[in-house]
């Protein structure tokens, strides 16, 4: 996939790829006007959209009712250095929801695209 990434002024920077733009700004603590997410709001967003996805798909493919089903999810830094210390993702399942696959959605969840580079990272 090519990606091009434009600086649009102050602190705002476009990605454009595909038929897609995606802005960045920055909050106004850092300068920004906060326009509109940060890449790493960016990044949390995918981790948690693509964990959300995997489970919506095991649902979709045992023909089990979505409607009601979300995902919810929790960051918690590390006090000294600031950096992201752990992220805890939380399923609420569908009213109904077989019991039987409580433990396989939360894996399927688990095998999320996003995650799997943390686990195993690219050369960058």
């Amino acid at each position: 996939m090519e990606m091009s990434v434009n600086f649009c002024g102050g602190r705002v920077v476009d990605a454009r790829f595909r038929d897609h733009t995606v802005r960045t700004d920055q909050s106004l603590k850092e300068g920004g006007e906060n326009s509109a997410p940060t890449p790493f709001d960016y990044f949390l967003v995918s981790l948690a959209t693509c964990s959300a996805y995997y489970a919506f798909k095991f649902c979709l493919e045992r023909n089990i009712p979505t409607e009601g089903m979300s995902l919810g999810m929790d960051k918690e830094p590390d006090e000294k250095t600031k950096r992201l210390k752990k992220i805890t993702m939380d399923i609420k399942l569908p009213p109904g929801f077989p019991e039987k696959y409580e433990k396989a959605v939360v894996k399927a969840a688990e095998s999320c695209s996003v995650k799997k580079l943390l686990v195993d990272p690219p050369e960058i």
